[in-house]
């Protein structure tokens, strides 16, 4: 089929808007004058409507291939890159006050979170080892970009340098593994790929050790122990909106690589790269929800916390492999999706906390910050409690529901102690989650200062609440549609 087809364009029409859009927002901040000049992060925020009508549009579309394979249209990626769009922009209006105060409400800010947007949409649809990297790319190259976009201290500089260092060591890793299976099988397609695995013919140790440095790279972008030594840097020293796009959106676009190269492309591997999924989620597990007691720092605690929640996520992933039962695989790769939205859905809402509750001047960073809070603002203490709730898994909230199918799925696929470790760690989490509820709830106030919140953000704060507490009382709906894209995805 001809690059040029026009079937080819009307599967990537979502990318196509989106760069047009985000070339417009740094044109537009560049040449519009001084006394006219127009809201950028509001301009931002327009140009995600095109790529969302343009999605929606194709949702009923069957699936499809484009661009000779190399990019695959089908409802699993539709749902990713709706909730890519809701993410960035729940960030933009989360971040509108924050940004305006330290001088990050400018073009080329929001037009790197944009083509870091697009880097992740090529990514949720790639098909090909060269389109999972050039997305990758992309994403990265803006996001190091934007960390090191505020110089007003070290730490901001500091944080770039090691996301950029470590993450280009990753990205060697996921290269030479891409080679490598590049190599044994001849063709870059993920369908290729496959076969290739399934010929006798083919030389399987090659095959075998370009997957070793795919699930290693992999492991780094998800931030999954022993490749998460960038995370806590990382959203410690960047500005926390900048922090909140690489903990939002991204995660989304690194569950669709993680199964379209596992699932779609090494599948007859799967039995050797579940083990190296059981050892980095176990690992991610006691790591993450053990360090992140000794942490102070709000920030660093999240971070932590991530690296627990990507242990059940990589635990959803590893109970697919079940040989013989397809019905086992759809529900377990389903479990890691929804526990994915819902970790998303959560991050974005407790970012926003630190965000609205930062001034110029002050950066609400340190877990004692958020002392009183529910004096100060019943509504910001609340929705707060439901996502520490989440996360820990406590009924009624998404967190618990998430929790739970993972669990029944890695029951399932025989893994019965995974599941009972996987609960003693969650409930270890649970104590430094409950902290933040009871700093917020009964320690006497940090201060008096006026918690200034524009009516959008209060809107949207409120609905992220409700929905993680909604999505917790009758998430049969989210989970049916998690259900549904990956059996398509799994089918084609």
């Amino acid at each position: 089929m001809s690059i040029m087809d026009n079937t080819n364009l009307l599967a990537a029409l979502p990318e196509i808007v989106l760069l047009v859009g985000a070339c417009m927002v740094i044109m537009a901040d560049v040449l519009q004058s001084e006394t006219r000049r127009i809201s950028i992060d509001r301009l931002a925020l327009g140009v995600l409507l095109f790529p969302f009508i343009a999605t929606v549009w194709q949702f009923d579309w069957p699936a499809q291939y484009a661009f000779s394979g190399m990019y695959v249209l089908d409802d699993l990626s539709n749902l990713l890159k709706l909730c890519s769009y809701a993410a960035v922009a729940a960030t933009i209006v989360y971040a509108r006050h924050y940004d305006l105060d330290r001088g990050l409400r400018r073009g080329e800010f929001y037009g790197l979170a944009l083509f870091a947007l697009l880097g992740q949409m090529v990514m949720i649809s790639a098909s090909s080892l060269l389109t999972i990297y050039m997305g990758l790319e992309l994403m990265s190259l803006s996001f190091y970009a934007m960390c090191g976009l505020r110089q007003d201290g070290n730490r901001p500089i500091e944080a770039a340098m090691k996301y950029f260092v470590l993450g280009a060591l990753a990205s060697g890793f996921l290269l030479y593994g891409m080679s490598m299976l590049y190599g044994g099988a001849g063709d870059l397609s993920l369908a290729g790929i496959a076969r290739a695995f399934g010929d006798a013919q083919t030389n399987s140790g090659v095959l075998m050790f370009g997957t070793v440095f795919i699930v290693a790279g992999l492991a780094f972008k998800l931030g999954a122990v022993p490749f998460h030594m960038w995370l806590p840097d990382v959203y410690h020293g960047t500005p926390t909106s900048v922090t909140l796009f690489i903990a939002g959106a991204p995660k989304l676009a690194a569950f669709a690589i993680a199964f379209r190269l596992l699932v779609e492309g090494l599948t007859d591997v799967a039995f050797d790269w579940q083990q190296m999924l059981m050892v980095l989620a176990v690992l991610s597990l006691a790591v993450g929800n053990i360090v992140a007691i000794a942490q102070t720092n709000f920030k660093r605690m999240l971070a932590y916390s991530t690296i627990s929640q990507v242990g059940f996520v990589l635990l959803g992933l590893l109970s697919g492999v079940v040989p013989g039962r397809d019905d086992v695989a759809a529900a377990a790769y389903s479990s890691a999706l929804f526990y994915m939205l819902i970790y998303v859905l959560t991050t974005l809402g407790t970012f926003g906390v630190i965000q609205i509750l930062a001034r110029k001047g002050f950066e609400c960073e340190e877990i004692a910050d958020l002392r009183g809070l529910n004096r100060r603002s019943p509504l910001l203490a609340g929705v707060l409690l439901i996502l520490m709730f989440s996360l820990a898994g406590i009924p009624p909230t998404a967190g618990f529901i998430a929790k739970l199918t993972v669990l029944e799925a890695v029951i399932d696929a025989g893994h019965v102690w995974l599941a009972v470790f996987a609960v003693m760690m969650s409930l270890v989490g649970a104590f430094y989650y409950i902290r933040v509820v009871k700093v917020a709830y009964f320690d006497e106030p940090a201060g008096q200062d006026p918690i200034i919140m524009g009516s959008d953000a209060r809107v949207l704060f409120g609905l992220n609440g409700a929905a993680v507490l909604l999505l917790g009382i009758i998430p049969g709906g989210l989970i049916a549609v998690c259900l549904e894209v990956i059996r398509q995805a799994m089918a084609t």
